[in-house]
């Protein structure tokens, strides 16, 4: 599978007012095309610091970058790359038409259709009706939305997005997801960071959880909290519940939360008495393991 990007062994140390600070401190990671890759952290972690790198706007590091096998520090490996900020700086002048006129032209992207390709997008983010309004009489929550379009119409390989569900409302945030599920199904990869796990659990295959500049763990959202779980939710079918307590869901059909110890002993009861098993699944969130990590457990990397 091809490499979308490649972080190896990267550190990067600042200097400022006679107090070093070590914002990454060897951190690999990679990103396989068609893979939604998710970084998250406290504010500080090294989030912002990582992308910089990625982008060339910081090249003073140690270590390795690479966009499809190409170094970070050559311009050409940005090619295929498309960046969205998570405040969007568009020129507020401008209407969402003319701003991604200008992605196209940016890229040196020629469509005989060009105009009908930037309103195509538009109203993919559900902001078609906007196409000739100022940026600056936008909602921020719809200037995100021009910015996501502004990514995509250029059809990047890889596409880095800082924060990309900021400011918008739960349909906004549901539409961008979908975009991005498409986005991925058609081989594109993403790189993006979000302090709202919800999120990471939603898109991600997989995440990096970074803190004070050091990658503790690059894993899928389901596996680091199946590790983590010591109760699971259960849900089963039977001509009744088992003893305990249980939420009937439908006729014949319950659910449980058991504890780990208890769980084997609930399915050999359950296959016992003839009942079917449908879902096992943890009944802690990404977000509980993320607090667990801030209190000093440190995770295994994959």
């Amino acid at each position: 599978m091809t490499l979308a990007l490649e972080f190896h062994t990267v550190s990067k140390t600042f200097r400022t007012r006679g107090k070093t600070v070590q914002a990454l401190r060897n951190v690999s990671f990679d990103v396989s095309e068609g893979e939604v890759f998710g970084f998250v952290g406290p504010n500080g972690a090294g989030k912002s610091t990582t992308i910089k790198v990625m982008l060339d706007v910081i090249n003073d590091y140690e270590g390795e970058v690479k966009l499809y096998g190409v170094s970070a520090r050559e311009a050409k490996s940005r090619k295929g790359v498309a960046y969205v900020p998570e405040s969007p700086a568009l020129y507020e002048q401008f209407t969402p038409l003319e701003i991604l006129r200008m992605a196209l032209d940016m890229y040196d992207i020629r469509r005989p259709d060009r105009d009908a390709w930037c309103m195509q997008w538009l109203e993919r983010f559900s902001v078609a009706q906007n196409a000739k309004r100022r940026i600056r009489e936008l909602s921020k929550g719809n200037v995100q939305r021009v910015a996501l379009a502004h990514a995509l119409v250029v059809s990047p390989r890889l596409l880095v997005l800082d924060e990309p569900l900021s400011g918008l409302d739960p349909v906004g945030r549901k539409d961008v997801v979908d975009i991005l599920a498409e986005y991925k199904r058609e081989g594109g990869a993403i790189f993006f960071t979000s302090h709202v796990l919800h999120d990471v659990e939603r898109i991600a295959d997989r995440f990096g959880f970074i803190h004070q500049g050091e990658l503790l763990t690059t894993r899928s959202p389901r596996d680091l909290v199946s590790e983590r779980a010591d109760r699971f939710i259960v849900r089963y079918q039977a001509s009744a519940a088992l003893d305990g307590e249980h939420a009937a869901i439908r006729e014949g059909e319950y659910e449980q939360e058991l504890d780990e110890h208890a769980l084997p002993a609930f399915l050999t009861r359950l296959q016992a008495g003839g009942g079917r098993l449908m879902m096992v699944k943890p009944a802690v969130s990404l977000e509980t393991v993320f607090f667990k990590i801030l209190e000093g457990e440190k995770p295994a990397s994959a």
